[in-house]
């Protein structure tokens, strides 16, 4: 078998486990549940859905079960789909700015204007490798 203390290490493995899973379950169905709600366009009920992940977020934190970091990206990922969710169905659909369209402009444009006036060649971006 092994030491008394493995044996009990082992039990307390055990149970920890089962109790990190439990909130981590919690947690990604808080964070599903809040991101279905965005995608359902209801901002009352995706407010209420996000506020409640979030808190599901910090208690999972505070328990040691997610990194406070980890946390911390989820929470700011969720609100920016939060906001921008919000942001689109505020502004008419003729207002609304050409997401793709503006950032395909920029990156197209290979010269760059300075200070003084004078227009300069920019290097072509580099790809991303997979």
């Amino acid at each position: 078998m092994g030491t008394r203390s493995a044996i009990k290490a082992h039990r307390q493995s055990i149970k920890r486990r089962l109790r990190n899973r439990a909130v981590k379950s919690a947690t990604k169905t808080a964070i599903k549940r809040a991101t279905d709600t965005i995608a359902g366009g209801d901002i009352d009920a995706a407010r209420e859905a996000v506020r409640a992940a979030i808190s599901t977020l910090d208690r999972a934190a505070q328990k040691g079960v997610l990194h406070p970091n980890n946390a911390a990206r989820r929470k700011s990922r969720l609100l920016l789909r939060y906001n921008a969710s919000v942001a689109a169905l505020q502004t008419p659909a003729e207002e609304r700015p050409a997401g793709k369209e503006k950032l395909a402009r920029s990156k197209t444009s290979a010269s760059k204007t300075t200070k003084t006036g004078k227009t300069t060649k920019r290097a072509p971006a580099k790809k991303a490798k997979k």
